[in-house]
């Protein structure tokens, strides 16, 4: 699934091309998505101008003149821009034509992605409104997690993948940023010292900053708009290496399931 770098890169790479421009078409293909494309959406968002686009969590938020349009990518999906002319395929769900020729295309083999569009600042809307603050910005910081931890008896892995404590923080980087933490993925969460957070807190924001600058990570269906995978992947230090040295200590990595996750960890390293 797409997490937080891997939108963030979309979202970096289509903005140039997106903000400032105005819909002239919303062209839904398939509407059948994890939620229902409303039929009505393709008025709402006409003939109306990007004024910016950001991201909450996974969700990309189009600015609009009257409204904000929500999308997510949900397990495998992608964005292109290309020329309006282009050829659709298959999987070609969505195109956002614009004011210039281009288009923005949605992909999503698995359909497991959404589109949406809500009259109420976006902040306020039932998808985001409980969500925790965003890992590289102000609110988030070791004495933070420390304040959420208290008394928790859940795994710090699965705590910190809980998008109510804190956004976009997935599967790939909860391994890693542990792993770089020295934290062992399976500790209770309300067992660790504000210390350790502190170095969880950092390693969190280093990790995905790392992944940000390298594109993301390309697992099975993720690539960014211009087509090119994320290089991310070669940089991984424990997820998918099970059985494999551990490059800080040359213990064995080891593999179990978290949460219904499969989890990778140095039994030597994290403790």
């Amino acid at each position: 699934m797409p997490e937080l770098p891997e939108v963030e890169t979309s979202l970096r790479g289509i903005a140039p091309y997106m903000v400032g421009r105005r819909i002239e078409r919303l062209v839904v293909r398939e509407p059948r998505l994890r939620w229902p494309i409303p039929t009505d959406t393709a008025e709402r968002v006409e003939h109306q101008q990007i004024l910016s686009l950001r991201r909450r969590g996974k969700y990309l938020l189009f600015d609009l003149e009257q409204g904000v349009m929500m999308l997510h990518l949900g397990m495998s999906g992608s964005l292109r821009v290309l020329p309006v002319t282009a050829l659709s395929g298959l999987h070609d769900h969505v195109d956002l034509c614009l004011d210039d020729g281009h288009c923005l295309r949605f992909r999503d083999p698995r359909r497991f992605g959404m589109l949406q569009w809500t009259p109420t600042p976006a902040e306020a809307h039932p998808l985001l409104r409980d969500l925790g603050p965003e890992p590289l910005g102000p609110g988030f910081s070791g004495g933070y997690l420390h304040g959420r931890a208290r008394g928790r008896r859940a795994s710090i892995k699965s705590f910190l993948m809980d998008s109510h404590i804190v956004v976009g923080v997935g599967n790939i980087y909860a391994n890693e940023s542990l792993h770089l933490a020295r934290i062992h993925p399976n500790r209770a969460a309300g067992r660790i010292s504000r210390e350790r957070l502190d170095r969880l807190a950092a390693a969190v924001r280093s990790v995905l900053a790392e992944a940000i600058a390298q594109g993301g990570t390309s697992l099975r269906d993720f690539v960014q708009e211009d087509g090119n995978p994320g290089y991310f992947a070669q940089s991984l230090r424990v997820y998918g290496r099970a059985e494999l040295p551990c490059l800080s200590c040359g213990g064995r990595i080891r593999q179990c399931r978290i949460g219904q996750r499969s989890s990778f960890y140095c039994a030597v390293c994290q403790r």
